[in-house]
């Protein structure tokens, strides 16, 4: 997607739901430098907070990397209240997110940051606030033997199986699946990089 007027566009990440995402849209990153920081939530930190924090977080480690490139990161949280759910890693902790979610209303919230080459770093965060039906404890057991969970906030991903248990979604669905295109699409046309 690089031209002379276009400065080439690293993606700050290794989820392939978010390659997918751009693919969407037209774009396809010029490198991907998946970035590696410490992703631990402060003392606290809410999920707002935590989810601006971490996609700056991100641009910042991989721009020295990356000369003369936008650089695109994002991060999303699931909270419950002031509460930050984790990126399940195991059975427990994604039945506990289940349990929690269950049958109650959620945000998740995407934070986006742009670095530019110039050094400027444009960011947003939008927030989507999704309701789950209340949920059997047969139909988490099927959810959790099911894997997609794995690594993902708030222990389920919205594109595949869950999506059934999706009672209500106010706001941008493909934020909930981890890249909101909209408010990524502006910030590329908001500096000329995305036509038209």
């Amino acid at each position: 997607m690089a031209s002379a007027e276009r400065p080439p566009l690293v993606l700050a990440s290794g989820s392939p739901r978010r390659v997918d995402l751009l693919a969407r849209i037209g774009i396809k990153p010029d490198r991907i430098l998946p970035s590696e920081i410490d992703e631990t939530p402060l003392r606290d930190e809410l999920p707002r907070q935590l989810a601006g924090r971490l996609s700056r977080a991100k641009a910042a480690a991989v721009v020295p990397a990356a000369p003369g490139c936008l650089v695109l990161a994002a991060d999303t949280v699931v909270g419950v209240g002031r509460r930050i759910l984790p990126k399940a890693e195991t059975e427990e902790q994604a039945r506990a997110c289940l349990d929690l979610i269950s049958g109650r209303r959620h945000r998740v919230t995407t934070g986006l940051a742009l670095a530019l080459p110039d050094g400027r770093v444009l960011t947003r965060l939008v927030e989507s606030i999704v309701t789950f039906q209340r949920l059997t404890q047969q139909q988490i057991d099927a959810y959790v033997a099911s894997g997609e969970w794995r690594g993902k906030a708030g222990g389920y991903t919205i594109q595949e199986s869950a999506e059934m248990f999706v009672r209500f979604l106010s706001g941008s669905h493909s934020n909930v699946v981890g890249l909101p295109l909209f408010e990524t699409a502006q910030l590329l046309r908001g500096i000329g990089w995305l036509r038209p």
